[in-house]
């Protein structure tokens, strides 16, 4: 069972996305994570708010299914699927990233200078998850859907819009690593 506390390799895993999106495509269904957001506004009530959300939900319930699974996946891959926290990285990125006051790199996933409670909690903290949320809120709605959406299924489907929101996506994740976050973290 050692495939399963492993990262699949990209010939495994590669041809799992292209079946996966053919399979959608063949049954008229599109992949994304912010219609998966519209539809979990739809069913909480905002459509009572903002007539954007006034659609009927259950038409898309099998988006539901899917981010419970993303929910359900991720639990079960970091609590029962992962042997070891340690990551391997690239000693000039440790250099890096410890010149950017994060202590404990490559001994975790998720580095507590951002997802503790305790940074999350702080005024720093707080402002930044609000400000990144509204940004790739925007940036989601704007360009018509989100990164996996345009990269995954715009891309499979030879969409100049999905290129194009790509290639954005692109510039904003450099310009966000190498000119952002040194001046929030340093």
């Amino acid at each position: 069972m050692e495939f399963l506390t492993q990262p699949w390799a990209w010939y495994v895993s590669g041809p799992l996305i292209a079946l996966s999106m053919f399979l959608m495509f063949y049954f008229g269904k599109r992949l994304g994570i912010s219609s998966n957001l519209e539809n979990m506004c739809s069913v909480v009530g905002a459509g009572r708010l903002v007539d954007y959300f006034k659609f009927d939900w259950k038409k898309n319930n099998w988006n539901l299914a899917f981010m419970f699974g993303l929910i359900l996946g991720g639990f079960l891959a970091t609590n029962y699927l992962t042997p070891d926290t340690n990551i391997q990285l690239n000693p000039n990125t440790v250099e890096h990233l410890q010149e950017l006051n994060f202590k404990e790199v490559g001994n975790t996933y998720l580095p507590s200078e951002i997802f503790s409670m305790e940074s999350v909690l702080s005024i720093k903290g707080f402002s930044i998850l609000l400000l990144a949320g509204l940004l790739v809120g925007f940036g989601a709605r704007y360009a018509g859907g989100c990164t996996s959406g345009h990269a995954i299924v715009g891309l499979s489907m030879l969409e100049l819009p999905s290129l194009i929101a790509v290639i954005g996506f692109f510039i904003g994740g450099l310009t966000m690593t190498w000119f952002i976050l040194p001046v929030i973290f340093k």
